[in-house]
């Protein structure tokens, strides 16, 4: 098994070597491979995996039990506890500060689990749930109205859900639901890991508040404003380190964070550290989309756990007031028997038994449990959707065949899949695709309009460069419009060119993964951008930060956005990022279709491939 070295692995391993002049040459190599864990999403290295691996000419790896005692018997290896560079616990390596992240991250996530708040009146939030969610009337268990409950009840919600699940407007009512309770006097922070996502965030809760009814002075003390994480924070420049922290906390009672997924460990870390202890923190998200591209699935590892408790659910039921959908077993409590139990980690390759758990109160992790839901009812892709039906089988199947059958079939209309392609192909189904949009850049209609139009189709893609990739795509249809709309080659910009910014600006108020567009305003050509309050912002060409051209972009890049058709393109050979949840992500960005434009080994190898990343936390959490 061997692995592409980078730099920064060889410069990690030579600086450990420094420390430590007589080291094994298997502790060498697992400091190169823990390390290059690192940069590929894992928070650790899991010994088990590479362990009798042959990583050279003639060099096989030891055993897990030889590689361990080689790695103590070094003076950069320790275990939990010790101030050393990695740290050894159980069959997992870390890099010190990736361990401490973890630990850290577990603790407080546990100890947010089992805060209940009993200052909460019940009878106001019964009355307040039931005016809120009465749009929900018929719906048995109303997961929504629950959702709202556990936030109110618990200083940890996690909510999670698939496009249309309603996870922004249920978000509305339980912000409503809590301010109700402090008569409006919340201090509430809207964050997301993006600028995009919480421009969304924002967008979606102005526009779903003010059909509450609840009195003015509570709807008017929901706030309208997000901003990333990091700027919430108060990030620093050239430093891992944020303004706000364990000695200096945020000053709020309530923060939500949508966009959950894309968080990574280190990040959710930090904040879980600024949060004063008596906050409340809801999170949303899909557990089923692409992970963070830093270290850790964080997400995925809190919505791995079990059902809720019998004490939390009579707590509940007294507070949602919902029956269970069967009475065969007039034992169970209320809404148990509607209740989904996902099975304990399993063990086995990735997955380390050991003493991660170990101490770990029983009350604490059943509580988890109890701050967890998981919204199924799509109002978006019902039962005739063949988008909604694509998504599922990409989700739950062993294997390619049912995820092909359905493509193949025909019996849906929203969903095609062509396994042969070429560039001309490409270049029609994208002038086909942006006809429309430039047909309005052409009539000098407002930029609200045209912005709206480009949202109707976009081309995703798996990789940023090489062969069909968003890169290749993107300088396909540029030199095609440049042509049919005669710009100069040396013209850089033209009416209708869209960008997307790669790096953040605070000043000018554009975020990474912001998608504006080129047009005449006021006889110059300006990028213009939504403002998030319905309106438009418009910045000259030469003070834009970081961007590239937009007619397609990467999957990774479309989480948080949605269109109305897209265009998933697969490559043309297998790689490590091409799996599942790209699968799925990409799909579920469109709202009216979706297609699949790649070869049939290739959307089966990306269907069978779900990697979990290396992390101990799912343990810690779940133990």
């Amino acid at each position: 098994m061997l692995i592409s070295e980078t730099p920064l692995d060889r410069q990690f391993a030579a600086c450990m070597r420094r420390f430590d002049p007589g080291m094994d040459i298997a502790v060498e190599w697992a400091a190169k491979l823990a390390c290059h864990a690192l940069g590929e999403g894992h928070v650790c290295l899991d010994l088990r995996t590479w362990a009798g691996s042959e990583v050279g000419p003639g060099l096989r790896l030891p055993s897990v039990l030889a590689w361990k005692q080689a790695l103590f018997t070094s003076a950069v290896v320790g275990q939990p506890g010790d101030f050393k560079p990695m740290i050894v616990e159980g069959d997992r390596l870390y890099l010190a500060r990736y361990w401490q992240y973890e630990n850290n991250l577990a603790e407080n996530l546990l100890a947010k689990a089992v805060a209940i708040c009993a200052e909460c009146d019940l009878e106001r939030l019964k009355a307040d749930l039931d005016r809120l969610f009465a749009h929900n009337a018929g719906q048995c268990p109303d997961w929504q109205k629950t959702a709202a409950a556990i936030a109110v009840l618990r200083r940890l919600c996690v909510i999670s859900g698939g496009p249309g699940t309603g996870k922004t407007s249920t978000v509305v009512r339980i912000l409503a639901a809590l301010q109700s309770q402090a008569d409006g006097g919340l201090r509430i922070a809207l964050a997301a890991p993006t600028g995009k996502a919480a421009a969304r965030m924002q967008d979606s809760i102005r526009a779903q508040k003010y059909k509450l009814d609840l009195p003015e002075a509570i709807v008017g003390s929901i706030p309208e404003t997000a901003s990333t994480l990091h700027r919430l924070l108060g990030s620093k420049p050239d430093s891992q380190y944020f303004r706000h922290n364990r000695d200096n906390p945020l000053p709020v009672d309530v923060v939500v964070i949508d966009e959950s997924s894309m968080i990574d460990l280190a990040l959710l870390c930090k904040l879980l550290e600024a949060l004063p202890a008596k906050a409340r923190l809801i999170m949303l998200g899909d557990k089923d989309q692409l992970a963070a591209v830093e270290a850790g699935a964080v997400f995925g590892d809190l919505c791995a756990g079990q059902g809720f408790t019998g004490p939390f659910l009579s707590l509940l039921q007294k507070t949602v007031g919902a029956k269970s959908e069967t009475s065969e077993d007039a034992s169970l409590p209320p809404l148990l028997n509607a209740v989904e139990l996902t099975p304990p980690p399993r063990g086995g390759k990735g997955e380390a038994k050991g003493a991660l758990g170990a101490g770990r109160a029983k009350s604490e992790v059943s509580a988890l449990g109890d701050c967890i839901v998981l919204l199924k009812h799509s109002h978006r892709f019902g039962t005739h959707s063949g988008i909604g039906e694509l998504a599922r089988r990409v989700n739950e199947a062993e294997d390619s065949l049912p995820v092909r059958q359905i493509l193949l079939e025909g019996g849906f209309t929203d969903i095609a899949w062509r396994s042969q392609f070429d560039e001309a192909d490409l270049l029609e189904k994208m002038e086909i695709g942006y006809r429309h949009y430039f047909d309005l850049v052409g009539s000098g209609a407002g930029g609200v309009e045209v912005l709206s139009a480009f949202n109707r189709f976009r081309v995703l893609a798996a990789h940023h460069e090489g062969p069909a990739s968003a890169s290749s795509a993107n300088r396909l249809y540029e030199s095609f419009i440049r042509q049919r709309l005669r710009v100069p080659n040396y013209e850089r910009w033209y009416p209708g060119r869209p960008i997307i910014v790669t790096r953040n600006d605070y000043g000018l108020k554009v975020f990474n993964g912001d998608v504006g567009v080129c047009l005449w305003a006021e006889s110059e050509l300006r990028v213009c951008f939504e403002d998030g309050e319905g309106g438009l912002r418009s910045i000259a060409p030469a003070r834009l930060p970081e961007h590239e051209p937009v007619y397609a972009m990467t999957v990774h890049k479309s989480q948080g956005s949605e269109f109305d058709e897209a265009l998933l393109l697969l490559p043309e050979t297998a790689s490590p990022v091409l799996n599942r949840a790209l699968v799925y992500t990409g799909i579920t960005r469109a709202k009216s279709r979706a297609e699949i434009w790649g070869g049939q080994d290739i959307l089966a190898a990306a269907v069978r491939n779900a990697p979990e990343r290396s992390s101990g936390l799912r343990e810690r959490l779940w133990a």
